[in-house]
C-alpha cells in the first residue's frame, strides 16, 4: 500500500489536481523522540531502570525533545497517515460528500443530539441554544426535513440518520445518531413522494424517544383512524360536551353509490390545506367524484355541509392554552383558502375540554389542536385534530416555539432518565463493584468443590480398617489416628490421611475380599513382621504397576510354605501377610 501511494503522489498530473493545503501536514517537521538510553551494557541498562525511578513532570512542561532520524518507524506511520489523510479527502471532494463538521465552540463535548424535523426557514438550534438535559448536557440541534432523510435502524436500540446538506453548491451528507426527535412536519400525504411513515418505523424500530410519540404520529397518518377514536369519546362524553361533525367512510370507490342528503363534502385520502377536500350538490356529481376516487385508489370521507360563520382553532403546547378564530374574507368556503382574518379569543371551558380529550388520544399528545366550525345556525362541529405537525399560527408563534421547546426538554429527561437507569442493572464492569445484593449472593451461594485425592494410610491401619470393614462393610467407622500401630519402617500416618480414608467406604468395600469359608473372620492380634515399604501410588500412575504387585503377591515363596506347613502360627501369619498384599494390590487397581 506504502509503495503504491508513494507511486501515485509522485505522478504529477495527480499532485496538480490537489487542492491547496492538502500536503501542508507532511511539509511539517517531525516531532523529536526522547534520546537513546547511553548504558553501557544491557545489564547495567536494567540496573539503571531498577534503580532509578522516572522523574515526575509537570502536567504543563513536556520534556526537552530531541531529534528523531527521518527512517524511524514512528515517522513512517506518521507520513503513512498523513498520506491516507489526503487519498481520504480527494476521494471524498470527487465523490461530492462533505464530512460531518465539528461541533462549534460554543457546544461542551457533553452533550445529546436532538432531530428536528421541520422546514429550514424555522431554526430550531436558536429556540434551544443554553438549554440543559441531565444536568450539563447540551442539546445539539440537527435539523432536516422528511425528503432529505434516511436512516437505518438496529434492534439494539441504535439507528444511523444521514441527512442530505449543501455547502458552498456540493452536496454531502451528514451522519449521526439522534438521542430524541421532534417531529414537525406531516408523515404523511396523498400528494407525490411524501409518504414518510417509513421513517417513522424506523426511528420506532430503534426506540428514539419523540415529541410527540412515534406511535401517536403513526397512527395520525390516516385521519378516518383518528376520527373513529373521537368517536368514542363522543359516545362517552354525549354530543353535548363533545359535538362531533357527523362523517361516513367509504373503504374504496365501489361502495360510493348514494350518501344521506346533499350537499356533502366529500375528503379523498388524507390531504392537508384543503387538498382533496370537494363539494358536491347532487347524485351526478357524486358519483363523478366517485371516479376519481378510482383513481387515487384509496379511501375517502362525506361530510355534511356546514355553512360556517368561523372556524375555531384550539391548541395545546404542554401546559399552555391558546384558542383562535379565522373568518373567510373572500368569501370562499373553504375558510382557509384565499383571504381570511385572524384573531386570538377568549379560552373558555368548552375550549378546553375539546382539546385536552383529544389530546388523550394514541396514549397522549404533548403538542396538539383541535378544529371545529362555527356554523351560521349556531351549533359547534368538531371536524379534526392534529398532533406535533400542526402549523403555527397568530402572533405568537415565537412564545409557541419556545413552549414546544420546554416540552422537548421535559420529555428528553423523562427519557434519557429511564434510559440511563434501564442501563444501570446490568453486570459491572472491569472496575466496578459489585452492589450489595451481588455481594451477599455471591457470599451466601454454596461452592462446588471436587472431592479430595484418597490417599491410603501405612499397612498396620489398614488391618485395623479390614476388621471395621469385614464387620459393617457398608459403614465406615472413624478410627483415631492415635490408636493406630505404625509398623517398623513404614512412615507415620497422620491424622488427615487416616480420616480422609477412613471418610470414604467405597474404597474399603471394593479393596476387602470376602472371608473364606470355614476360616476365623476375626484375626488375634499378633506381631506383624517388617514388611517392606510400599512406595506411594500417583493418581496417574499405570495400573501395571498394581497388577504386577499383585503377581507378586501370589509367586511370594512365604506363600507356598505357609500352604505347606501343618498349620499353626506361620500358617495363620502367611496367610494375614498374603491377604493384606491382595488388598492392597486390589486397592491401588480401583484408587484411580
Amino acid at each position: 500500500i506504502m509503495n503504491f501511494l508513494r507511486r501515485r503522489l509522485s505522478d504529477s498530473s495527480f499532485m496538480s489536481n490537489l487542492p491547496n493545503g492538502y500536503m501542508s501536514d507532511l511539509q511539517r517537521p517531525e516531532p523529536p523522540a526522547p534520546p537513546p538510553p547511553t548504558a553501557s551494557s544491557p545489564s547495567q541498562q536494567g540496573e539503571a531502570t531498577s534503580a532509578a525511578p522516572a522523574p515526575a513532570q509537570s502536567p504543563t512542561k513536556a520534556p526537552a525533545p530531541a531529534q528523531v532520524p527521518a527512517s524511524s518507524p514512528a515517522s513512517q506511520d506518521r507520513s503513512f497517515s498523513s498520506i491516507t489523510n489526503v487519498v481520504k479527502q480527494t476521494a471524498a471532494s470527487a465523490a461530492g460528500f462533505v464530512e460531518q463538521s465539528a461541533p462549534s465552540s460554543s457546544l461542551s463535548k457533553k452533550f445529546k443530539v436532538l432531530l428536528v424535523i421541520d422546514e429550514p426557514q424555522h431554526e430550531w438550534a436558536k429556540v434551544f441554544r443554553g438549554k440543559k438535559v441531565l444536568g450539563d448536557y447540551d442539546i445539539k440541534v440537527e435539523q432536516a426535513e422528511f425528503c432529505d432523510i434516511n436512516l437505518i435502524a438496529h434492534s439494539n436500540g441504535t439507528v444511523n440518520v444521514d441527512v442530505q446538506v449543501i455547502r458552498s453548491g456540493i452536496k454531502g451528507v451528514r451522519s449521526f445518531r439522534p438521542d430524541f426527535v421532534l417531529v414537525r412536519q406531516h408523515a404523511f400525504s396523498m400528494a407525490q413522494n411524501e409518504d414518510f411513515r417509513n421513517l417513522i418505523i424506523g426511528l420506532q424500530y430503534a426506540g428514539i424517544p419523540s415529541v410527540n410519540s412515534l406511535d401517536s404520529i403513526y397512527n395520525l397518518c390516516d385521519k378516518p383512524w383518528a376520527f373513529s377514536q373521537l368517536i368514542n369519546y363522543q359516545k362517552r362524553l354525549g354530543a353535548d360536551k363533545f359535538p362531533l361533525i357527523n362523517q361516513t367512510f367509504y373503504p374504496n370507490y365501489k361502495d360510493m353509490i348514494t350518501t344521506p342528503s346533499f350537499p356533502v363534502v366529500v375528503k379523498i385520502g388524507h390531504a392537508h390545506s384543503g387538498m382533496g377536500k370537494v363539494r358536491v350538490d347532487n347524485v351526478s356529481d357524486f358519483q363523478d367524484i366517485a371516479s376519481v376516487v378510482a383513481i387515487t385508489q384509496t379511501y375517502c370521507t362525506t361530510e355534511p355541509f356546514v355553512d360556517a360563520k368561523y372556524d375555531i382553532r384550539v391548541q395545546k403546547i404542554g401546559a399552555d392554552y391558546k384558542a383562535y378564530m379565522r373568518t373567510s374574507i373572500s368569501g370562499n368556503w373553504k375558510s382557509n383558502t384565499g383571504s381570511a382574518m385572524l384573531e386570538q379569543v377568549a379560552m373558555t371551558d368548552k375550549y378546553k375540554t375539546w382539546v385536552d380529550t383529544c389530546s388523550d388520544i394514541f396514549g397522549g399528545l404533548d403538542i396538539c389542536a383541535v378544529k371545529a366550525i362555527c356554523g351560521k345556525d349556531g351549533n359547534d362541529y368538531i371536524i379534526e385534530v392534529v398532533g406535533s405537525s400542526m402549523q403555527l399560527i397568530g402572533d405568537h408563534q415565537a412564545e409557541d416555539r419556545q413552549l414546544i421547546s420546554d416540552v422537548v426538554v421535559v420529555k428528553m429527561n423523562q427519557a434519557l432518565a429511564r434510559r440511563s437507569s434501564s442501563a444501570s442493572p446490568q453486570k459491572p464492569g472491569p472496575g466496578q463493584k459489585p452492589s450489595p445484593v451481588q455481594k451477599s449472593a455471591s457470599v451466601t451461594k454454596p461452592s462446588v468443590q471436587r472431592p479430595p485425592p484418597v490417599t491410603r494410610a501405612p499397612s498396620v491401619t489398614k488391618s485395623t480398617q479390614d476388621s471395621a470393614s469385614s464387620s459393617a462393610p457398608s459403614k465406615a467407622v472413624p478410627q483415631s489416628p492415635a490408636k493406630a500401630t505404625v509398623a517398623p519402617g513404614s512412615p507415620p500416618a497422620s491424622p488427615s490421611s487416616s480420616a480422609t480414608t477412613t471418610e470414604q467406604p467405597k474404597h474399603q468395600t471394593q479393596g476387602s475380599p470376602l472371608a473364606a469359608p470355614g476360616k476365623p473372620k476375626d484375626l488375634p492380634p499378633k506381631p506383624t513382621p517388617p514388611a517392606k515399604p510400599i512406595p506411594p501410588v500417583r493418581r496417574n500412575s499405570n495400573k501395571s504397576q498394581s497388577l504386577t504387585n499383585a503377581f507378586n503377591a501370589f509367586s511370594d515363596s512365604s506363600f507356598f510354605r505357609g500352604v505347606s506347613s501343618s498349620g499353626g502360627d506361620g500358617q495363620e501369619e502367611a496367610k494375614a501377610e498374603t491377604i493384606r498384599n491382595l488388598r492392597k494390590s486390589f486397592a491401588s487397581l480401583f484408587s484411580d
